[in-house]
């Protein structure tokens, strides 16, 4: 049998399935993007590695960025769901926390993705403080599954209140409930959760169960898929984390998947910043449908402890902070019944796709507005999906609901497409730099996605951001980031007590217990780790407070005081707040501990261009541009053939099989020593 030398990422989107490939022993990266195949993904993402890698006995480790969870969420194409959950609370998950889908509307529906006919109660009752008032009882427990299952539920999610403080009922219940479930899709959210608040615990684990039956068939169809192939090595899934875990785990855990695909991405773009010497960047990830913006700052990427994947579909574990607009290539341009140009968040997706497909949509999308400016080589279009793009048909779409309607010619509509698209891009920059107090001067934005780098330009210039660090391959680099991704496992409890009132060496005691218990979880994987690191924190707040600040602890052999909380404490909320409200009791609400096997580090200089070219010699041609209200005769580079240190001045076009960059006028871009090109303005 052939030995082993391949690390793949593989990571699917809507529109494209990309396919990074890592020789171990050459040490030489390959890349592809193939459609995705929206039946059954794991047939594009096969055929994909096929194009690279034809026998699969040759692979050691397939590592996976996924959106099946997170389009079964989007779509609401999950399972049929139950809910066994405490008497009096089988609304919970839909009375949420009173918001609404339009914050100012005065109306709005939702619609839970498990019906009230489906929602079951049982009389039990445990306190606040785990004082258990009233046992479960197993004979209704077993009446209430019984009935979901006759009503057609796949999965079920056992839910009682103050399960945090004591499981002891539910975990009861859980057990009763398997005893009668045909399947393994029994979720307890506790295990999911273990945390106060009571919707959000229930909305995560609801989530969790709505979409086992998904995702685990799935990723079943994908391991028997690459079996079939040869394949006898690892596969790892991308958490929304950031980290990777096991597929068994994956299977457990689906939800922790919800924002695979992005987060694989901001690894990727935190990796290639460091090698890069930029310890400070806003990750852009443009694709067919959205926009996704991330800030990494001295090196290190932001975990938010929940997130809502849509209007009412709360998520509240680990995830990495990523803001996602409706800008992406197929975003849809429009009028609006004020006359006013608009752009998103309806999407063209990739089924019927931008109107220079020729798939049947005849409505302008950005990828039109790139098109119809020349910014987009028709002739040369990403993907391998068409032969070439209809810009006549692209040219009309914008006439006939953009130009013509506003008294415009076709380049100056389409060039308005580009500057709304490009404002709200530069909205999403913002929320996520100067709303959290970090002055974008300071930051490059990294780009990728098909899309990304034709707007680098223009959002360095609207936002006023330093520069901007375009990878070596800006198409695949969510692949990329599940190649450099960690293996991560992330627990939490909550305390809810005043620090004074806490036994800190045996708070200390038990967290170092409970890492070791996750650490277990990488030794079950079966993949070889660098180091294994232990991280500890604390949700901490002042009494009356109601959000927490994160509190990083270090838990060496001396243990855990209340000293060394308190002066933790006032360290990270200073930094949050610039000021400490001395007098005031200080309460730990939860402890978190994560445990991160470092995987094998990619060596980011296998990307280091293999010529010396300048510029001139990977001139391919010009083309006319329109930028800036004018026509510009543009040159065309071959970018994958420019050698460290060339330097090309904007306007500019640089073409590569994955994605386009355009440099803008006023702009220069000069390639490093990892191929990277860093775009900033000119000095002239």
């Amino acid at each position: 049998m052939a030995a082993k030398r391949y690390v793949i990422g593989v990571d699917v989107g809507g529109t494209f399935t990309d396919i990074f490939v890592y020789d171990q022993i050459d040490r030489k990266v390959q890349t592809t993007k193939i459609p995705s195949t929206r039946g059954d993904q794991s047939k594009g993402f096969a055929e994909g590695i096929a194009r690279i890698v034809p026998d699969f006995s040759e692979i050691a480790t397939v590592v996976h960025g996924t959106t099946v969870g997170t389009n079964a969420l989007l779509e609401r194409k999950g399972s049929r769901t139950g809910i066994i959950t405490t008497k009096g609370f089988r609304d919970v998950i839909e009375m949420r926390r009173r918001d609404r889908p339009t914050t100012w509307g005065l109306w709005g529906q939702y619609t839970p993705v498990i019906s009230r006919e489906h929602r079951l109660e049982v009389d039990e009752r445990v306190l606040a403080d785990g004082t258990v008032r009233v046992a479960v009882n197993d004979d209704e427990v077993r009446v209430q599954a019984e009935q979901l299952l006759a009503a057609g539920c796949e999965s079920v999610c056992v839910f009682f209140v103050n399960g945090y403080a004591n499981d002891a009922n539910e975990r009861r219940a859980v057990e009763t409930v398997r005893a009668v479930w045909p399947n393994g899709y029994v979720t307890a959210a506790t295990e999911i959760v273990p945390e106060i608040r009571e919707f959000e615990r229930l909305s995560t684990a609801a989530l969790n169960a709505y979409l086992q039956p998904v995702v685990s068939s799935y990723l079943d169809r994908l391991e028997k898929t690459l079996k079939e192939r040869g394949f006898a090595g690892d596969i790892l899934i991308v958490q929304s984390n950031g980290g990777v875990m096991s597929i068994d785990t994956a299977k457990r855990f689906p939800v922790r998947t919800a924002l695979s695909g992005p987060a694989a991405g901001v690894m990727a773009g935190q990796a290639i910043a460091k090698a890069a010497g930029f310890p400070n960047i806003i990750t852009c990830d443009m694709g067919g449908t959205s926009f996704d913006v991330s800030l990494v700052a001295n090196g290190e990427s932001a975990l938010a402890a929940q997130t809502a994947i849509d209007f009412g579909l709360v998520v509240r574990t680990p995830m990495i902070e990523i803001s996602t607009i409706g800008a992406g290539g197929g975003s849809i341009a429009r009028i609006d019944n004020g006359g006013i140009l608009q752009v998103g968040p309806e999407s063209a997706g990739s089924d019927p796709g931008p109107v220079c497909y020729g798939l049947g949509n005849d409505r302008p999308t950005v990828t039109d507005a790139n098109v119809v400016l020349g910014r987009i080589n028709a002739e040369r279009p990403i993907g391998g999906k068409l032969a070439r793009l209809d810009v006549e048909a692209a040219r009309a779409a914008v006439a006939r609901h953009i130009a013509d309607p506003l008294g415009l010619s076709v380049e100056d509509a389409a060039e308005a497409i580009l500057k709304i698209a490009n404002a709200k891009m530069a909205g999403a920059i913002r929320l996520v730099s100067i709303e959290r107090g970090h002055d974008p001067a300071t930051f490059a934005a990294m780009p990728f996605g098909g899309g990304g780098a034709l707007h680098t330009g223009a959002l360095i210039k609207e936002v006023g951001l330093k520069s901007a660090l375009v990878p070596r391959f800006p198409g695949v680099t969510s692949a990329l980031g599940c190649v450099v991704a960690d293996m991560r496992h992330d627990r939490v409890q909550t305390v809810n007590r005043l620090l004074d009132g806490i036994d800190a060496a045996s708070l200390g005691e038990e967290m170092v217990r409970v890492a070791g218990e996750t650490a277990a979880l990488l030794d079950q994987a079966g993949v070889a780790f660098e180091r294994v690191d232990r991280i500890y924190e604390l949700d901490m707040l002042y009494l009356g407070q109601t959000h927490t600040v994160s509190v990083p602890l270090e838990i060496g052999e001396g243990g855990l005081t209340t000293d060394a909380i308190r002066a933790a404490f006032n360290a990270a909320y200073l930094e949050a707040f610039g000021r400490l409200l001395d007098g005031i009791p200080m309460r730990v609400m939860n402890y978190r501990v994560a445990v991160v096997g470092r995987r094998p580090q990619f060596d980011m200089s296998s990307f280091a261009p293999g010529t010396s070219k300048t510029a001139d010699e990977c001139q391919t041609g010009t083309r006319k541009v329109f930028a800036d209200g004018k026509w510009h005769d543009t040159p065309i580079y071959d970018r994958l053939e420019l050698g460290v240190g060339a330097t090309v001045k904007g306007p500019a076009i640089l073409e590569q099989a994955d994605t386009t960059i355009f440099v803008d006028p006023g702009l220069e871009g000069r390639v490093d020593a990892f191929g990277n090109l860093i775009i900033s303005r000119s000095a002239a």
